[in-house]
Parts: structure tokens; sequence; C-alpha cells
């Protein structure tokens, strides 16, 4: 997943999660590297005004909304294979299974993805990766890293992205110049999501968007139930 589809699921959840003091101390821990992270920021996001997000809006403009809505649901479907491979290796067989008929429905049914049909079946979808994985296996998540042009990640998160596109279906197209069209559009995907959310973000946009995506992390590793910390009282 790119920087824009980690942005719109982080700055969703960051909305729905209230910051305490005790997590302000853990993050001021967690980034270390702040100043190269903050430069990296900057970068990334001068890329983002100065070209991925007008051709977005292009891209959105000339796109009717069910022919916009089937590239994602695409997307999605893609993502639903990484995410199988994880829940194979976390132990959990029922999401497991899930995620595995999820591709099978809308492979088939769904014309390759186009339509999320397994949804309507009331197929439950996850979201999970390596990164993840590892920290399920008890690997911490390191310090707090931005990458290029990917964006908010960490030491972990940032290894993790290697297996994860080992089994992206993506990777497996051999036409090269079909892979840069389908990397191209799912980029223009993840952007046009995140248009939906990014007006949330206020203040010191550096900040709000680590937090929130360490919020998230932590989140999702724990699956929504984070371990009671009797010191957070």
């Amino acid at each position: 997943m790119s920087i824009f589809g980690r942005w719109f699921q982080l700055v969703t959840l960051c909305c729905l999660l209230v910051s305490n003091t005790v997590f302000a101390d853990e993050v001021n821990k967690a980034d270390p590297w702040e100043g190269y992270n903050r430069a990296m920021f900057s970068f990334n996001d001068a890329v983002d005004r100065a070209l991925i997000k007008p051709v977005t809006k292009g891209y959105r403009f000339i796109m009717p909304d069910f022919a916009e809505r089937g590239v994602n649901n695409f997307f999605e479907n893609i993502s639903d294979v990484v995410t199988f491979f994880n829940n194979v290796l976390q132990g959990k067989p029922k999401e497991a299974a899930q995620d595995f008929s999820r591709v099978v429905v809308n492979t088939t049914i769904g014309i390759g993805g186009l339509i999320d049909v397994a949804s309507a079946m009331d197929i439950p979808k996850h979201d999970e990766d390596f990164g993840q994985t590892l920290g399920v296996w008890g690997v911490e998540s390191g310090p707090y890293l931005v990458l290029p042009f990917l964006g908010p990640s960490s030491l972990r998160d940032g290894v993790a992205l290697i297996p994860d596109a080992m089994v992206d279906p993506l990777q497996q197209v051999g036409d090269e110049d079909t892979n840069t069209a389908l990397q191209v559009l799912r980029v223009l995907d993840n952007r046009s999501e995140f248009m939906k959310a990014e007006e949330v973000v206020t203040g010191d946009r550096y900040i709000f968007i680590r937090d929130a995506y360490l919020q998230k992390r932590r989140f999702e590793v724990h699956d929504g139930t984070l371990p009671f910390n009797p010191d957070d009282f």
C-alpha cells in the first residue's frame, strides 16, 4: 500500500482515538530520527503537491463514480491476497478462509474484482500485512521512519514491505508497461481515497500523521484490543 492509502486509513483512525500523555511520551521515544523524517516528509509532500495531487484531481474529474469504485474494488481485491497470506502466518484460520473466499468470489463473480460481491454476501474484509505479522510474532516496531514516496512507516514495517511485495499479485505482472500502468493507477486510487479525509489534518502535519500512524499500527497489531498496562494509570 502506498503513502496515500495508509494516510486515508490512519487519519480516519486518528479521529476515533483519543491521544493521552502516556502515548505522547512513547511517541517521543519512537521518533529519534525526527530530523531526517521531517526532511523526507517535506520531500514527499512537495512531490505530492507538485505532481501526484494535481494528476489525481484530473483522474477524479474524468472518471465516472462507478468506474472509480470499480478501480478501487480491483485493488482492494488484490490487497485481500496479501491479507490472506498474513492471516495464515498469524495463525488465524477463520480469517484466512474468509480472505480466500473474498478473493475467489470477487475474482470470479465480481469480474476480476471490479465488483465487491463478497461484501454484499457479508464476507468480512480484513487488513493485514507482514509488519503486523512481525508485531504478532513479538517483533518491536523500532524507530518511526518516513520512507521516500511511501511515507509513514517504522523500521519493522519498512523491512516488511519486501515480503508483502513478493506475494502481491500486481508484482507478478510480467509485461513492464502493463505493470507500470497498474502501479500508477494504484497510486491514483489510493490518493483519491485520501482526498476524502485529508481536510481533518490540522496543525503540524508531520506530528498529526506520525501520531496517527503509530496509534493505528498499535491498534492493528493487537486487532483492536490493546493490552492492559497498569503503568498507564
